[in-house]
């Protein structure tokens, strides 16, 4: 049969067409030669010159005979580079996770073969068959005189380059349909500030969501990269475009719609809504559009907020009281001066009134009264900061160090080292709110099985109970009440004030809870907390 009017090779058990006697050629014969006596023999000359005809096509059937066989090895012999034939032949086999090849060769041009290829992919659950052209030159070997195939990566896909290997891979995670806790979809057309949150949610939670990712082959670079130089890898053939999941969020569509609008009126605001007796997270919203999301992930000094957590420990430790008296001096030192703002005093104040209008003062006179420990472990044991929140996405999970001094005084006001999010302030509110801390999170951890964060302990009755009297006393007539205003029911409130170094205004924090919602922001540069964060708290509360 004369290949160059096509002949077909399949794998295993097809029978292959064989070229006639003539095309064997002279370069693998032994002649006897007579010397006289006929008893000697030597091996006839190395040919040389342009392959046959007969030549071409016994050697390229032979090549693809074995490379439809399985027997990499042996059609790696059958070139003039074995070991890189070898190599992206066993990579064309397990790179590209080809379980078995037919190779139909056409009519030859010369020297060069053109062959189609038709490939059979099993890639977990994913069948395809991929069906392509390719071709083969023979060449005569330089030492052996053999009819071989000139090895050129191309042969096992004209895209393949030296180096280079066929791979066969999941190449990205299943889309997700995000949903809101409601089956509402949530699009970030309308919600712009889940556009960095769903692709998270896509990766972490694609497959578990009941997604199949897109699998593909790709030509691959010797470094990873794409097939040519400085080209990203190329998509050869699609073996499943893969399937979305459907992931439900805690979300509420309501809530992120309002949260968006709130600070839609900022330059630069965020603001975090969750649900007190789950940790549910209910809204995330930025007025920045970036990948950096600091609504969950900011790590920026609280502020007065801070002062609910100061304001449990010195319950705790017995060394305050609601209707106490505690005056509010217009300066406080410890380790170094300190004052409110405006340097505003009241000499006859109860520790409530302190709370209520934010008495930096007040509180940094206590700072002797309690151990250098204690702030940081009630941020921890009761308020769960630092816990390593799994919330199902990135975010940060608060920072109150251990300190003394100036940095012990300062952080009690919520300066100094500690560090906070919008998301673990309207977690202190909630646990306020609930008397215990529930871990906030963003999908339920039974799509992961993740265990949450837990708190060593609640807070103490009496404790939460006045932490709540004074929450609800700052929100209905100290400096969160203009915020507030309107919003009836159980409520509760703490403004903040941070100051940067080298900016002109400090950060306007605010944290509020009206019933089964909490939820706090930061303004950057915005000032009072009261006047720039609170209006974006209530939006949100009066939402949920």
């Amino acid at each position: 049969m004369d290949m160059r009017k096509g002949a077909k090779i399949a794998v295993g058990g097809v029978a292959v067409a064989m070229v006639g006697a003539a095309g064997l050629g002279a370069y693998n014969l032994v002649d006897a030669v007579a010397d006289g006596t006929g008893t000697k023999s030597e091996a006839a000359p190395v040919r040389t010159g342009p392959p046959t005809g007969g030549e071409i096509d016994r050697a390229a059937h032979d090549f693809l005979a074995a490379w439809a066989a399985g027997d990499t090895e042996h059609a790696a012999t059958l070139t003039d580079n074995a070991s890189a034939a070898s190599a992206a032949l066993t990579g064309y086999r397990e790179n590209a996770h080809v379980e078995k090849v037919t190779l139909e060769p056409g009519a030859a041009t010369g020297a060069k073969v053109p062959f189609t290829v038709t490939a059979e992919i099993t890639y977990g659950k994913q069948r395809s068959t991929w069906k392509y052209a390719s071709s083969l030159e023979v060449v005569r070997g330089r030492t052996s005189g053999k009819a071989l195939v000139d090895w050129q990566p191309t042969v096992v896909h004209p895209e393949l380059r030296t180096g280079g290997t066929l791979r066969t891979d999941a190449v990205q995670a299943p889309q997700v349909t995000a949903l809101d806790r409601n089956g509402a979809v949530l699009d970030p057309k309308d919600h712009p500030s889940l556009a960095p949150v769903l692709p998270q949610l896509r990766k972490r939670f694609g497959e578990k969501a009941g997604g199949e990712p897109a699998v593909e082959v790709r030509a691959q670079g010797p470094d990873g990269a794409g097939a040519g130089a400085g080209a990203g890898a190329r998509t050869l053939h699609v073996v499943s475009k893969g399937k979305p999941g459907t992931l439900r969020t805690t979300l509420d569509a309501d809530a992120q719609r309002a949260a968006e609008a709130a600070v839609a009126k900022r330059a630069d605001a965020s603001v975090v809504a969750v649900k007190p007796s789950t940790g549910e997270i209910l809204a995330v919203a930025n007025s920045k559009k970036t990948e950096f999301n600091p609504a969950l992930q900011g790590q920026t000094a609280p502020g007065s907020t801070m002062k609910v957590v100061t304001a449990a420990t010195l319950l705790e430790q017995g060394k305050a009281a609601p209707g106490k008296p505690l005056p509010c001096p217009k300066y406080a030192t410890y380790g170094m001066r300190f004052h409110n703002v405006e340097e505003s005093e009241n000499p006859k104040a109860t520790f409530a009134e302190d709370f209520a209008a934010s008495c930096n003062t007040a509180f940094i006179s206590l700072a002797d009264d309690i151990p250098d420990n204690a702030l940081a472990a009630e941020a921890r044991d009761v308020f769960g900061l630092g816990l390593e929140w799994k919330t199902g996405i990135g975010s940060f999970d608060g920072s109150v160090p251990v300190d003394s001094g100036a940095g012990k005084a300062a952080a009690m006001i919520g300066q100094g080292r500690v560090q906070m999010s919008p998301l673990n302030m309207a977690s202190v509110a909630a646990t306020v709110r609930t008397g215990s801390f529930h871990q906030p999170y963003l999908v339920a951890p039974s799509v992961d099985d993740r265990e949450l964060a837990r708190a060593a302990r609640p807070l103490p009755a009496p404790v939460a109970r006045d932490l709540r009297s004074m929450m609800r006393l700052t929100a209905l007539s100290g400096t969160g009440a203009r915020a507030m205003a309107g919003l009836g029911g159980d409520v509760g409130a703490k403004t903040g004030s941070a100051e940067v170094d080298n900016q002109a205004q400090p950060n306007g924090w605010f944290t509020a809870y009206r019933g089964d919602v909490a939820a706090a922001a930061v303004v950057p540069q915005g000032g009072h907390g009261g006047d720039s964060a609170g209006p974006i708290v209530a939006a949100v509360l009066r939402a949920g």
